[in-house]
């Protein structure tokens, strides 16, 4: 059985870029109103009232059956490029908040090296275009494992996709759409945002379901994913003018290093991504930590380091291997929350989001890091809606 919420277009024409020089940017400047669309379709309305949580009712609206959130032991994702990376963050969430076990796999290689064989394992593949063609024969293995001649090894197969009626919907038992709209840039950024909406709608409903959080203490996060398209807009309005010169400074260099620890490793990864897809900048990201033991031997003058570090329990870290980048003489960027000092000490181009608790913090260190990308590759005088040797869906 597939469940499908109807869809709703995030614009009336999405081959129209609608003033922008590029869909791509024209996207960037959507995901707003896409992370609106997303929590009106699975958020129930006014839950945030005491009254409702009072009454210990689920905020969420995911038309997922009651026995999969009682069931379900360990979750293994699947997928590639973008949507491996917001499967990350999902890890993190599931991990963290919900307390599953939770792992990713890369789809392309999941199908030669899948995980054992667990009881009551929920099986997500991640996917825009629910076409490609390494998640679908991810997902046709995941099948395969799960048939009857292995019926005590109880599985479910969920399917987040972009695309309500595609082979991935309809090879999996559920889906959840991420209702962002056409995505015309090959660089998937709304997307992505709409990815990580459904992701955390899903994290925090297990939470709730499982009383790992209390309806009550749920409120707040609730209140803070309300309160998302407003300050994703705050960023792009403040953010353009400071990344516009970040960009004209670093728009010839060849190699780049983006850092983050926690759930921003994920971020950096994306952000190391989108470079590489639009800029054909030598982009690489690493987890803070990580990078101490070998890739550092990369820096000099010439190799900038974006550094996530917005403020939460790795801010300290992060600091430390910035100012460590720094000594090497790199020059450092750095996408941190306002008002913190020690931002204006150790970054050269700080870029500001605003404070948000860490959980959900990648929401918004995205969107400098999708930014820059693109005005990196607008300086360098690319084709950035088509990049070369890439497709919208890999199919083959």
């Amino acid at each position: 059985m597939t469940l499908h919420k109807p869809i709703q277009n995030a614009d009336a024409d999405p081959h129209d870029r609608q003033g922008f020089a590029h869909f791509m940017l024209k996207e960037i400047y959507e995901q707003p109103d896409v992370v609106r669309q997303c929590l009106a379709a699975y958020l129930k309305p006014g839950w945030d009232s005491d009254q409702d949580a009072a009454l210990s009712s689920s905020p969420f609206n995911l038309a997922l059956p009651d026995e999969l959130f009682a069931t379900v032991s360990e979750i293994q994702l699947v997928a590639c490029g973008t949507s491996r990376h917001a499967s990350l963050v999902a890890q993190y969430w599931f991990e963290q908040l919900a307390g599953i076990p939770t792992r990713v796999r890369s789809a392309s290689e999941f199908v030669s090296a899948p995980f054992p064989l667990a009881r009551n394992t929920l099986t997500i593949a991640v996917t825009q275009s629910g076409e490609t063609a390494d998640t679908l024969a991810a997902i046709a293995t995941a099948k395969r494992r799960s048939s009857p001649a292995e019926s005590s090894l109880q599985s479910w197969l969920l399917g987040i996709t972009n695309q309500s009626e595609s082979s991935l919907a309809k090879a999996v038992d559920y889906t959840l759409p991420t209702l962002a709209g056409a995505e015309v840039g090959v660089a998937a950024t709304k997307t992505f945002m709409a990815q990580l909406v459904v992701f955390c709608c899903l994290a925090l409903e297990f939470a709730v379901r499982r009383q790992v959080l209390s309806p009550q203490q749920l409120a707040p996060t609730i209140a803070a994913l309300r309160a998302l398209p407003d300050q994703i807009e705050t960023t792009l309005q403040q953010q353009h003018e400071p990344i516009q010169t970040i960009a004209q400074t670093f728009a010839n260099v060849k190699d780049c290093i983006v850092l983050g620890r926690g759930i921003n490793h994920a971020i950096a990864l994306e952000g190391a991504l989108k470079l590489k897809e639009t800029t054909y900048i030598h982009a690489e990201g690493y987890a803070g930590g990580e990078f101490m033991h070998g890739p550092i031997a990369l820096l000099d003058a010439t190799v900038p380091v974006i550094a996530i570090a917005p403020a939460g329990s790795v801010y300290d870290s992060m600091l430390a291997n910035t100012q460590k980048a720094k000594a090497n003489g790199a020059p450092l960027i750095g996408i941190t929350t306002v008002n913190e000092p020690a931002d204006r000490t150790v970054f050269d181009h700080p870029l500001t989001v605003p404070k948000i608790d860490e959980p959900l913090s990648p929401f918004l260190t995205v969107v400098p890091l999708q930014l820059l990308a693109y005005t990196i590759a607008v300086q360098r005088g690319l084709d950035v809606d088509r990049p070369r040797n890439i497709t919208k869906t890999l199919i083959r």
